[in-house]
């Protein structure tokens, strides 16, 4: 029976790889970050966000559009028209105003040339002989009845031309009236609309103008956020060139062996080299 000893064997090595941008690329890209960290901590001013206030002519029309009672005026002018029209048509043709002023004359002429008749009978009745007579009588009265009937004539010859021109001024009057409050009502409604079309042009011209002011704020914004972002852009410039140059990599291996216990390692190298002198001797069997 043979016995032998054993020692222990050493652990195996351990090795670190490291694989790396080459040392410009890499200092290139670090600097990049340390460009791109300081921008991430610094404040972006972003610029407010305005909107443009009413024009001018914006504000002249809201204070047009403001004034009510625009055409009130000529509309009762016309309502007062129309009320008049009704009362001259409702009340009598003023006939005492267009009676002929020359119609006494007429009058007085008839009665003058009735009185001349009525001398001319009485003397022929006194050259007769037959004054104060029946026949006489009847040739007066004759004579009465036609003065009278001349001047029932003339009379209602100038009261006819009086109510004819009465009533034609009456519905003159009347007409007229009418046509004036139609026409005035209509003015008015011309100076509403008028009105509107002012407040429409003014409110229009003045949001072409509120527009093109909202386009410069709006630019000039644009323009500052640009102008704040602008570093940013640059630095993402930079990325995208590193990112599409061309790279290298080195690699570093670090190799780490562990250290032998001495005592181990003696007693490792006997054993070893017992065995290898059992082995080469001639075995001995025994019966």
């Amino acid at each position: 029976m043979s016995s032998g000893g054993g020692g222990g064997g050493s652990a195996p090595a351990v090795q670190t790889q490291i694989v790396r941008e080459a040392p410009g690329i890499e200092e290139r890209k670090l600097g990049l970050m340390d460009i791109g960290l300081q921008l991430g901590q610094q404040p972006v001013n972003i610029p407010q966000v305005q909107v443009a206030g009413p024009t001018a002519l914006e504000q002249a029309a809201f204070q047009q559009a403001g004034t009510t009672g625009v055409g009130a005026t000529t509309q009762q002018q016309g309502i007062n028209a129309l009320l008049g029209a009704q009362q001259a048509a409702a009340a009598g043709p003023n006939i005492q105003q267009f009676y002929n002023p020359y119609q006494q004359y007429v009058l007085d002429e008839i009665n003058r040339q009735a009185q001349q008749g009525v001398v001319r009978t009485q003397g022929e009745a006194v050259q007769a002989g037959a004054f104060g007579g029946g026949r006489e009588g009847v040739q007066l009265a004759e004579q009465e009845r036609a003065r009278l009937g001349l001047i029932g004539q003339a009379q209602a010859s100038g009261f006819q031309q009086a109510l004819g021109a009465a009533q034609s001024q009456q519905q003159l009057a009347a007409q007229t009236g009418v046509n004036v409050g139609q026409q005035l009502g209509q003015a008015a409604l011309t100076q509403q609309g008028m009105q509107q079309a002012d407040i429409q042009s003014q409110l229009m011209a003045g949001g072409a103008q509120r527009a093109l002011q909202q386009q410069q704020l709006d630019a000039a914004r644009a323009t500052e956020l640009q102008r704040a972002y602008e570093p940013f852009q640059r630095a993402e410039f930079i990325k995208n060139i590193y990112a599409a140059g061309p790279t290298s990599q080195s690699g570093i291996t670090a190799a780490t062996t562990p250290t032998v216990n001495p005592l181990a390692q003696t007693v490792g190298t006997g054993i070893a080299a017992y065995q290898a002198y059992a082995a080469s001797q001639p075995k001995t069997i025994v019966k």
